[in-house]
């Protein structure tokens, strides 16, 4: 893909609460955050400029670990920030809870295909001027109580843009909010228009002006996924003077912030993440008009070495413009067969390295992970486990490959993983079950690879992408999904995978769409990975070729730049 050719001064800050940015950085939590990482890392690629703003999360995370039982622990998952951060001046401060904060930043360096560098500035408040509840704020992703989260936001969001000001001339033009946890953003470029005119009462035309410099991408279609801080907290954390910002213009509704509708509110583009997503949103917010953009993932990034090597042999052009894997229809079967053979054994390597259980490469293999949350439903595999064990000892052998974390105080994704090891043991004769513990970036190369076959089985319509399936697609991987997200989008029945479940506009009941994933396993998949190999490796390869084609950063981040960040300029070039 052609680099997009702008003026030096043209440039998107990007803002997320968490990014993906290599798999030794803890600076992750799951799929917004390898999202915002594929973003940045298309941006490099196509020459897009862009600079990423996030926190530093010393501490990262957590690790994960799993007993026999599936009880989960965690601890701290700190990490080596010398060895890939450079410290960045100017230091910058904010007030929080009426004393002063400083901040500092460093900077990591996205180099891209086209040799195009993008800087990712990571907040930190561990300076020694700061008390020591202050310098921990920028420790933990996603931790501690609804004080701390607020203040980690108002780092997030008031303190970059002095900041990035002062880092360099070059002027920002649009800033990009990644979900609503960097909202408080609008507010700090709102107080800049204040201080033009002196004035604490802003006019609508100051608003206006904000609108016109902000877009906002919702990621939760779930009304809990959106952070809510009480009105107290409010002043209590950002002063009476930002808070009665707030009150006056009509931030402050029922006695509370919602982040999300701040970002509305100032966002002159919003987008949700997936067609269905864009019409679940609008239905969410009825007064604001919310497009859609669907995601995509960094095509390099998740595609394994066996089929890198695969398609620089036959589609040299695919990793400057990854539309070229379109002609993946010309790959002989054979050669899509062998390089997932390799991925595959590397995966069921790692499996015994790391577990000591020895899958077999013969047989299928399912892949599921994802954040352990009870709406992604890791267990509607098993809703009739002895209907499981007949097919895998009728029709063809199974063996399954779990992954995914329940956060700390998530204690129904807690007892979904016990659950998921609860019913595995019940068959354990007839289907291999492994749950591989601290799922993370190098886990998710390995499985979305590896595996014959992606399950997803969300409950609809609470699924607002889900990027995982994208990232087996690239590996050739179909999908058995339930028909939620992006996958309405992608599914072809029976050409890039199958659907679980008769209609993504019907609401079904978990015992049908589990008689409807049985159904497939045992009339379609099973039969098919077994008795006709090559009609399953015609439907490995057009996955790769229809789904691999579209659903990759660099088309995501061509609409993002088209549609939302420089219309004009793309009406202007047509």
């Amino acid at each position: 893909m052609n680099s997009i050719s702008e003026p030096a001064s043209s440039k998107v800050a990007y803002f997320s609460m968490e990014i993906g940015l290599a798999p030794a950085m803890n600076t992750y939590a799951g799929g917004l955050g390898m999202l915002a990482g594929d973003t940045l890392r298309a941006a490099a690629d196509i020459g897009v400029p862009m600079v990423g703003v996030t926190l530093l999360h010393r501490k990262g995370y957590f690790r994960q670990h799993l007993d026999q039982s599936g009880n989960q622990t965690e601890e701290p998952a700190p990490w080596d920030i010398e060895r890939f951060l450079e410290p960045v001046e100017p230091v910058g401060s904010i007030t929080i809870e009426g004393r002063p904060v400083q901040i500092r930043a460093w900077r990591f360096l996205i180099h891209g295909a086209s040799g195009h560098i993008v800087p990712v500035y990571l907040l930190d408040t561990a300076v020694a001027q700061n008390s020591m509840w202050d310098q921990g704020l920028t420790d933990f992703l996603y931790g501690g109580d609804d004080r701390y989260r607020l203040c980690q936001e108002a780092v997030l969001g008031l303190g970059a843009v002095d900041l990035l000001h002062g880092l360099g001339p070059d002027e920002i033009e649009i800033y990009h909010l990644n979900e609503g946890h960097a909202a408080l953003l609008t507010l700090a470029l709102l107080e800049r228009r204040l201080k033009l005119h002196d004035s604490l009462n802003a006019r609508d035309e100051d608003v206006e002006a904000v609108r016109r410099e902000c877009v906002f991408t919702t990621h939760t279609p779930v009304p809990a996924g959106h952070d809510q801080f009480s009105r107290e907290l409010i002043y209590q954390v950002l002063g009476a003077q930002r808070a009665g910002i707030l009150e006056h213009t009509g931030c402050l509704a029922n006695g509370a912030l919602n982040m999300t509708y701040l970002a509305l509110r100032f966002s002159r583009y919003v987008n949700g993440v997936a067609m269905r997503h864009g019409e679940i949103s609008r239905g969410m917010f009825p007064r604001y008009p919310v497009r859609a953009i669907t995601n995509g993932v960094h095509a390099f990034t998740w595609t394994t070495p066996p089929f890198r090597a695969l398609y620089d042999r036959h589609i040299p052009e695919w990793r400057h413009d990854n539309l070229y894997l379109r002609y993946a229809v010309g790959i002989p079967l054979d050669e899509i067969r062998t390089a997932h053979a390799a991925a595959k054994r590397a995966l069921l390597d790692e499996v015994k390295q790391q577990t000591r259980i020895q899958l077999d490469e013969a047989v299928a293999t399912l892949g599921f992970a994802r954040r352990a949350s009870t709406y992604k439903r890791a267990d509607l595999l098993f809703q009739n486990p002895e209907r499981l064990r007949s097919i895998s000892q009728q029709v063809g052998p199974l063996q399954v490959i779990y992954g995914g974390k329940a956060h700390p105080r998530d204690e129904g994704g807690k007892a979904l993983i016990r659950r998921v090891l609860e019913s595995a043991a019940s068959i354990r004769d007839a289907v291999r079950v492994v749950y591989v513990e601290d799922y993370g970036w190098h886990w998710a190369e390995l499985l979305t690879g590896g595996v014959d076959l992606w399950l997803n089985t969300p409950k609809r319509p609470q699924e607002a992408s889900g990027t995982s399936g994208m990232k087996a697609a690239l590996n050739g991987v179909p999908s058995l999904s339930v028909l939620d997200g992006w996958w309405i989008e992608g599914h072809v029945e029976g050409v890039t995978g199958w659907a679980v479940g008769h209609d993504w506009k019907v609401a079904e009941e978990a015992q049908a769409e589990a008689a409807s994933l049985y159904d497939k396993l045992e009339l379609l998949i099973l039969p098919m990975f077994y008795g006709s190999p090559d009609a399953y490796t015609e439907i490995m390869r057009s996955t790769i070729a229809l789904n691999g084609s579209f659903f990759n950063a660099q088309r995501m981040l061509s609409q993002y730049f088209g549609n939302a960040y420089f219309p004009e300029r793309l009406a202007h070039f047509h």
